[in-house]
């Protein structure tokens, strides 16, 4: 020692006896300055670990005991999961960027990526909806200034204890008892900081599901610097604290004892406020996204606590009375009519199966084609005959409980063909079926070329071509139609193969397109290959999955429908769904010929739609097609209603719920036209593209939106949310080649803002809003994009294998709350194509519980995240398919 040395050297100058008195009086010196170093060093450090631990959401470089695990799985995305260890007291900022720096072992380039992965797999997470509890945070405030209270209190009794050591310091017996003391206390880990960053506690999960532990020799090292410290100041509140604190050893996590939680998850006042106070940017550059991680995360965790306002719907909605649910619209228009029961089968509740299922491949007669719920034989099979009069036996009939068996490949499946490209042909292999060709091959709606089958663009009414087909429609409809601008979201009845609405992509239109699965042969499923929204439906006995108001326009290409059938039920359901003064296209035979049958049609049709107060807007002829089309408009006022001599059809009863359309019956009545100021469907949209952005008019201040603010506000915040999370997180971080992608939907829409925010790419968006949740479908389709009630509990009435992305935000942990999340599960692996994937932003146990149902599945798992009991996934499916088959029913 320098000490030592120095003091031999005096002895040596001065005599023997002058030189051990003064070594020794220079170790009691030397001992006693050590020990009050290291008592203030331990002081110290557990000052610094209680007053950061409340801001370690917010510390990118050591939060909270958080480390990140990577590894590559293909060249342009990265499996990794983020584990947290909740309340956990953080290490010195020093040795947390020590540690960060020797786990991070690659490249600049491969570290560059990482970084970006991070940040964008945090923006995923970042929610702007919910507001801070400013009670809770008051008591969160008041908590850490008495956290900071006891630890400026055992410092001073720290400092009191050392300066009575320094004071008896002349005696060489004290000092070497003291020497003993502090050996006995001493960390080893506290003279070795290099071992310590290096054995920082990693958790890494790869794609097999296998688990790499590391020790946790930095959570052991606060654990000892506690029982030290503990003993030199007697105990006390420091210790209470301590066991408050859930301490992991090993790979296992300690359970919050009841009523801990809050304790657990506190943050400063000022740190929540600041963070609610941050102004949200646009896009931002590589550079920023490594930056972002920990902003991305605060601004996550702050505004809503432990809970993501997502996840707290059900709080507002029970707060929110305004916002029926489609299930509550639909339950009381049945409870209404004729004392039907409102119960809809949910399919079972019952909790997830512990052990491994067992994949076996569908053994029905639709083979590759199957849909559950339109290919019930056995429902089908009970229906009386009066039931096909009306189609019922096309509708919709689902089994009690959902399949659980995989829809097996077409043979020679191939990848789709790209958009726009497909547009034109498609594989042959993946939709195999000629009888669309047979029959419709001379009009030019499909053809068999090679290994493909193409499409020239055209169909019965429209032979030379659907472009100029759309372009006579709207020169004939005297500039009421404007494509593109006042004429948006289109319905397409009876479509075909929806040329018709793939061409309307050309005029800035979207069109979603519907028939029947039926002896045609896969029309819908052609149309989803080629890359063209479309589902399978009937007009039979019952509404169409929409809103009333909802589509700008409504076209029927030759259609063999009964319109003037059973009161008109059929021409008065598209009544309902049409705008107050848009347009009912119809052009189909009895327009141009003159035939007996097509006479007796037109006569009919012509009385039932002067009786529903529609205007004969035109009636024009296409020469070079040789057909001729007639423009219906709808009112925009109840005047015409009101004089009408004979009351025939009748007006509907004021508590007939328009938008009640969940397996609700067709009714022969007429709905009024709104006219109030503030009611939706009073006045026009704003031309497109700036209804995507405005508020609906019909939003009100006075009223609370689906994440608790006053509608306009939650609308726009929203809007700004998925902009923000698609600009930073979905385009660039999680890996997904959107060249490949086409078909997307989004399982669980509030307002549309994920599909706005994909305006810019060349895809189309199903928005599907559940029957249990707030009915906001309305004003998905006033901001012009388009959707669709659906039960999640049920199958999706589309073919398998027709979708290249889902997105699921907080849907299984709902689902979880009424029926179970395998057949879900297995819902998805049936509709999306191999090579497409699905997005899942859940709580961190049901992105849990979906990721293994998917690695069963041989599902590739491109990316794990989760922060705070919040998650997101993103996988793609295989080719996969079991050997097993179901045994027959």
């Amino acid at each position: 020692m320098a000490g030592a040395s120095r003091g031999s050297r005096a002895g040596g100058k001065r005599g023997g006896g002058a030189a051990s008195s003064s070594a020794a009086a220079s170790a009691c010196v030397y001992y006693a300055t050590t020990a009050l170093l290291v008592a203030l060093c331990v002081a110290g450090a557990y000052f610094l670990t209680s007053t950061s631990s409340a801001a370690a959401a917010a510390d990118g470089d050591a939060a909270g005991g958080t480390v990140t695990a990577y590894r590559h799985t293909t060249r342009s995305s990265f499996a990794y999961e983020v584990t947290r260890e909740r309340a956990a007291p953080a290490p010195p900022r020093g040795a947390g960027k020590q540690a960060g720096g020797e786990s991070g072992g690659g490249s600049d380039e491969d570290e560059s990526q990482q970084k970006g992965a991070v940040a964008a797999a945090a923006a995923v997470l970042d929610d702007p909806h919910a507001k801070p509890d400013e009670e809770h945070g008051s008591d969160e405030a008041a908590g850490m200034e008495e956290e900071h209270r006891i630890s400026a209190a055992a410092m001073e009794d720290v400092k009191s204890e050392d300066d009575d050591s320094a004071a008896a310091a002349g005696a060489e017996e004290a000092a070497k008892e003291q020497e003993a003391v502090l050996e006995e206390n001493r960390d080893p880990q506290l003279e070795m900081p290099n071992e310590q960053a290096r054995a920082a506690a990693v958790e890494e999960k790869n794609l097999d599901g296998g688990v790499e532990e590391e020790s946790n020799a930095g959570q052991r090292q606060r654990e000892e610097e506690q029982s030290a410290l503990d003993e030199q100041t007697g105990g006390g509140g420091l210790r209470r604290e301590a066991q408050e604190e859930p301490q992991v050893d090993g790979d296992e996590r300690a359970d919050p004892q009841p009523g801990e939680e809050g304790e657990q998850q506190r943050q400063p006042e000022e740190e929540r406020s600041n963070a609610n106070e941050q102004p949200h940017n646009g896009d931002g550059g590589d550079g920023d996204k490594a930056a972002a991680v920990s902003e991305e995360h605060r601004e996550d965790t702050d505004g809503r606590g432990a809970e993501d306002s997502l996840v707290g719907e059900a709080r507002a909605e029970d707060q929110n009375k305004a916002w029926a649910t489609q299930a509550d619209q639909s339950h009381r228009e049945k409870d209404r009519r004729d004392g039907e029961s409102g119960g809809e089968s949910s399919g079972g509740g019952g909790g997830e199966e512990q052990h491994e299922h067992e994949w076996r491949v569908c053994n029905v007669k639709a083979g590759a084609d199957y849909i559950p719920c339109l290919d019930n034989d056995k429902a089908v099979k009970k229906l009386r005959p009066e039931n096909f009069r009306r189609y019922e036996h096309r509708e919709r009939h689902c089994p009690d409980e959902g399949p659980t068996c995989l829809v097996p490949l077409p043979v020679g499946y191939r990848r789709p063909i790209e958009w726009p490209r497909s547009r034109d042909m498609i594989w042959y292999s993946n939709v195999p079926h000629t009888k669309l060709v047979e029959v419709k091959g001379h009009q030019n709606w499909v053809k068999v070329s090679g290994p493909h089958l193409t499409f020239p663009g055209g169909g019965t009414q429209f032979i030379h071509g659907a472009l100029h087909y759309i372009d006579f429609l709207q020169q004939s409809a005297r500039g009421g139609i404007a494509w593109g601008k006042r004429t948006r979201v289109v319905l397409d009845v009876g479509c075909g193969v929806a040329s018709f609405g793939g061409y309307l992509f050309d005029r800035g239109v979207a069109a979603v397109s519907f028939a029947p699965k039926d002896e045609h042969e896969a029309q819908v499923q052609m149309a989803l290959e080629r890359g063209i929204p479309a589902i399978s439906a009937v007009m039979g006995s019952k509404r169409l999955p929409f809103p009333s108001k909802a589509f700008d326009l409504v076209h029927c290409a030759r259609c063999r429908v009964p319109w003037h059938a059973d009161g008109g039920a059929l021409l008065l359901e598209l009544n309902r769904v049409l705008r107050p003064g848009s347009f009912f296209v119809w052009s189909a035979t009895p327009v141009y010929q003159k035939l007996p049958e097509d006479v007796e049609i037109w006569k009919a049709m012509t009385s039932l739609t002067k009786s529903m107060c529609w205007e004969l807007a035109s009636i024009k002829k296409d020469r070079l097609n040789g057909v001729g089309v007639a423009f219906y408009r709808k009112p925009t006022s109840n005047e015409c209603y009101e004089a009408r001599r004979r009351q025939q059809p009748p007006m509907c009863s004021d508590d007939d719920d328009a938008d009640a359309a969940w397996y609700i019956r067709l009714s022969s009545c007429l709905h009024r036209v709104p006219t109030g100021p503030s009611e939706r469907g009073a006045r026009w949209p704003a031309d497109w593209p700036r209804r995507l952005r405005a508020p609906p008019h019909w939003l009100s201040a006075a009223r609370a939106g689906v994440y608790g603010k006053p509608e306009p506000e939650d609308f726009t915040a929203d809007h700004d949310h998925w902009r923000r999370v698609v600009d930073r997180s979905y385009l660039n971080g999680l890996g997904i080649d959107w060249s490949r992608v086409r078909n997307v939907m989004d399982m669980r829409a509030a307002y549309g803002g994920f599909a706005a925010a994909l305006r810019e790419k060349k895809v189309w968006v199903m928005n599907v809003v559940n029957v249990d949740a707030p009915d906001t479908l309305p004003v998905i389709f006033e901001r012009g994009l388009f959707g669709i009630y659906h039960d999640w509990c049920e199958s999706f009435s589309t073919y398998p294998r027709t979708y290249d992305l889902l997105h699921a935000d907080h849907l299984f942990s709902k689902i979880k709350e009424r029926c179970a999340v395998l057949p879900v599960v297995v819902e998805v692996d049936r509709i999306v194509r191999p090579g497409g994937g699905i997005i899942v932003r859940d709580e961190a146990g049901a992105v849990g519980e979906v990721e293994k149902l998917l690695r069963s599945l041989h599902w590739d798992v491109r990316l794990t995240f989760s922060k705070n009991d919040q998650g997101v996934l993103y996988a793609e499916k295989s080719d996969w398919r079991p050997e097993l088959v179901e045994e027959p029913a």
